[in-house]
């Protein structure tokens, strides 16, 4: 059973507080970093932490753009070097089972065909 530290947080002076529920791991990271004297108490180090959290989220979010935006720009040089195929709404399902099918070969599966 893992035991939990309570770190209270409250309203004073127009500081937010609240109450954060910690395992005994992330207490001693806390603790580690306080001990370390890059930071001068516990609210520091969640609020660093907090930050860093933030800062990921929008650098994977801007790879995740990137990524998209190459892949389009990659899409756009294969239509005009005519590399794509045109599809009638009637062989539509035909084409994507033989990608699938593909796919799935690909990936060692069996394939169960249905119409």
């Amino acid at each position: 059973m893992t035991n939990y530290v309570f770190l209270a947080i409250m309203e004073i002076g127009g500081l937010n507080f609240m109450h954060i529920s910690l395992t005994p791991e992330l207490e001693g990271i806390i603790k580690e970093k306080v001990a370390s004297g890059l930071y001068n108490n516990a609210s520091e180090v969640v609020r660093e932490a907090l930050r860093f959290m933030r800062t990921n989220e929008e650098l994977i979010d801007q790879m995740k753009l990137n990524n998209l935006r190459a892949k389009l720009a990659e899409g756009e040089g294969d239509l005009e070097a005519g590399r794509y195929t045109e599809l009638e709404q009637e062989n539509m399902s035909a084409f994507f089972q033989t990608i699938k099918t593909q796919a799935q070969a690909k990936a060692g599966k069996s394939v169960n065909v249905k119409d």
